[in-house]
């Protein structure tokens, strides 16, 4: 999972992809670049580390251009090395091409290992650099970037929104079931793509749609238009960023993802009612749970945790160790919200289990008398192969345990998670319009030992691909 981001503006980019990376910041921790373009010139500055790390005023003077593309990165292939950090940057024949990719590619091998026998030499460990080559070999037989992405479309299977800088042109596209988001703004000299909605915000401007599964935007300084390259019989929209990843104010595919939490938080309660004397979130993912928790059970909205807010997110921290120790100090307890209390405790999901038994313990020391988990997330039982860094099944802590054993690994007097059907409810989404592998085992993309659900993609001349059809590790339709 990462941030990306595209802006064509005639007064200059680079401040302002600064500002809309930062804006996209809780979406990749580990590193952040730009690449911008002018006269005949490609720029682009790139480091590990928070974007205020990595970017100064200098270095943004130094970015000149009136098209320009960035990226915050939060590792789920490749090592964390310097060579890693995006964009990519490819010059041949008098083009300038960089990129950068959000999501998570399934058959990186099988790809990399055909371009590597073909001669091509790979600096990167990701899967972003197979984008780049295949974008940039189309290019050099037919110059097109519309048959350049519609060769992606054909040949890559996972998840991926991507933004290209084509000389002093952006090129958008999202995969044909349009799981990781990408969506379109209007600034008051140009145009930008993002990950979230919130990075158009940033910018104050004004938000006009999402591109679509399978559509290729252009953005020049004459304007904005754009290429349906394929299409498919459902979508698969990533249900964690509902869930997690993407900010509560973001607008994703037509839904405020601060409303879908909150009716997910009204769901948990009429999934089982408990008598307690507040409702307290997890911050800051879990804040609008526990609204809509509160708002339907009319127990008392309560902050019984404290977040220090110069902390990063723990989930995406690369070591349990490191997991644990920022914890503590990421937060704290509201001793005197808490003490002699029944506490509804509202989280957004249960992955590994240990960061919620610390929690749990905290509240308990900090003089609850019972504490009460209730999670936005059914059961996390399978790894994420599409962009979300998931541990192994052995590692979760939900995978072949039943809610109680739960329960008593994390301490809390009951634990209730959210239905799947009501989940999906609550995204406003049709069942087969949801990406729910890590809920479910099964897959939208065919991935190799799993079961997958049965879809078929159409592309740019009507030709038909089966080769995202069902499939399990006994070949078994589902």
């Amino acid at each position: 999972m990462c941030g990306i981001v595209g802006i064509v503006d005639a007064g200059g980019v680079s401040f302002q992809l600064y500002y809309a990376l930062y804006a996209l910041q809780h979406r990749g921790q580990e590193s952040a670049g730009i690449s911008t373009f002018e006269g005949a010139t490609l720029y682009t500055h790139k480091a590990q580390g928070l974007v205020a790390e990595v970017f100064n005023r200098h270095t943004l003077q130094e970015l000149r251009g009136k098209a320009g593309i960035g990226h915050v990165r939060y590792p789920t292939t490749g090592s964390k090395i310097p060579e890693n950090v995006q964009p990519f940057n490819f010059k041949y024949r008098g083009l300038t091409l960089s990129i950068a990719h959000n999501g998570n590619l399934v058959n990186t091998t099988e790809l990399r290992g055909e371009y590597e026998r073909r001669g091509q030499i790979f600096c990167t460990t990701t899967d972003t650099e197979i984008i780049g080559s295949i974008i940039a070999d189309a290019l050099r037989a037919s110059k097109s970037m519309e048959d350049a992405v519609l060769l992606c479309m054909r040949r890559l299977r996972g998840s991926y929104a991507t933004v290209a800088l084509l000389n002093d042109a952006i090129y958008a596209f999202r995969d044909p079931l349009g799981i990781k988001p990408l969506c379109i703004g209007k600034l008051d000299q140009g145009y930008i793509v993002a990950s979230e909605s919130v990075a158009i915000d940033a910018l104050d401007g004004t938000f006009i749609r999402d591109v679509r599964p399978g559509e290729l935007v252009r953005i020049d300084e004459s304007g904005l238009s754009s290429t349906q390259i394929s299409t498919a019989n459902r979508r698969a929209h990533c249900i964690f960023e509902y869930i997690y990843f993407a900010r509560a104010d973001s607008v994703m595919d037509g839904k405020l993802v601060y409303d879908v939490r909150r009716q997910i938080g009204q769901k948990l309660y009429e999934t089982s009612p408990v008598e307690a004397d507040l409702v307290s979130p997890v911050p800051d993912s879990g804040t609008a749970y526990a609204a809509g928790y509160a708002e339907r059970s009319g127990i008392p909205f309560l902050e019984g945790l404290m977040k220090n807010r110069y902390m990063g997110r723990t989930f995406i921290m690369p070591t349990q160790k490191q997991r644990d120790r920022a914890v503590r100090i990421k937060l704290n307890t509201v001793r005197g919200n808490l003490k002699n209390k029944r506490v509804v405790l509202v989280d957004d999901s249960i992955v590994r289990g240990t960061t919620s038994r610390r929690i749990v313990k905290m509240i308990r020391e900090a003089g609850a008398d019972e504490v009460h988990l209730r999670v936005g997330s059914p059961p996390i039982i399978a790894p994420c192969y599409l962009g979300v860094d998931m541990p192994t099944r052995a590692e979760l802590i939900a995978s072949g345990r039943e809610v109680e054993a739960v329960r008593e690994s994390v301490g809390a007097a009951s634990l209730v998670y959210i239905p799947l059907e009501d989940l999906v409810e609550a995204t406003g989404f049709g069942e087969l319009d949801i990406c729910t592998g890590c809920l479910t085992g099964c897959y939208p993309v065919e991935i190799d030992g799993e079961k997958t659900s049965r879809c078929v993609v159409s592309y740019m001349g009507g030709s038909l691909q089966s080769d995202l059809s069902t499939f399990d590790s006994g070949k078994e339709e589902t």
